[in-house]
């Protein structure tokens, strides 16, 4: 993969893992809301939460291939 290409995975992973904080936090309020009844809202915030993980990971495997990110 090219530095090029590389510096594109970076923004675009950044992008994706923002979007997910974000859907992290709105089904966090409506659980919240649901005084932490609903089981689909913990499921689906268990997704997202091993999403978010996965793409960290990548983050930090393309930082790791290259220090000037």
């Amino acid at each position: 993969m090219s530095e090029e290409e590389k510096g594109k995975r970076f923004l675009e992973l950044i992008d994706e893992q923002n979007s997910i904080q974000w859907k992290i936090i709105s089904k966090l309020i409506s659980l919240i809301n649901s005084k932490w009844n609903s089981s689909e809202l913990k499921i689906e915030i268990e997704s997202l939460v091993e999403n978010h993980t996965k793409i960290t990971k990548e983050l930090n495997s393309l930082d790791e291939n290259n220090p000037n990110l």
